[in-house]
């Protein structure tokens, strides 16, 4: 199976995985995917089996230091310097097959001329990413603190270089 852009017939299929992976605080609507499908700074991967979707991670080039607000837009940037993970998941049934392993691969594999990535961690994934070698990131801004806290006071911005 092999990661391939995401593409709008993917919505339902990303939708029913958010459902099955988040709470209904972290839940983003088909619209706001759509909107992020149609920017140029988007880079989103999929990987469909029977034509199910069993994972998807949302990206886009962005700037270190930068936080896109839950159901925020990804906003092109003239001079992008990092790969924003925005959200990823894999239906927890295909759970433990390297699905997001091969997601954040392929997506590495086409990050040419960035420098760093950057995610916000939340649902006590934070320790998962310190694995994959993202580190607490501060954010010194306080619209970026702002946005950060749309997912909740647990949530975390991290980076690493690429």
């Amino acid at each position: 199976m092999t990661p391939r852009p995401l593409l709008a017939a993917d919505l339902p299929g990303l939708l029913a995985v958010q459902r099955a992976c988040y709470g209904d605080g972290l839940i983003e609507s088909a619209e706001v995917y759509a909107r992020r499908l149609a920017s140029p700074a988007n880079c989103s991967l999929v990987l469909v089996e029977d034509g199910r979707v069993l994972a998807y991670l949302a990206a886009y080039h962005s700037v270190l230091g930068k936080v896109t607000p839950l159901h925020g837009d990804f906003e092109a940037t003239p001079a992008p310097d990092t790969l924003y993970l925005h959200d990823m998941a894999v239906h927890p049934a295909h759970a433990g097959r390297g699905l997001a392993r091969a997601l954040l691969a392929a997506l590495r594999a086409d990050a040419t001329g960035l420098r760093h990535q950057a995610l916000v961690s939340v649902q006590d994934s934070q320790a998962y990413w310190q694995r994959q070698g993202y580190a607490v990131h501060p954010l010194h801004d306080g619209a970026q603190r702002a946005r950060l806290a749309s997912y909740g006071a647990q949530a975390v911005y991290m980076s690493c270089a690429l």
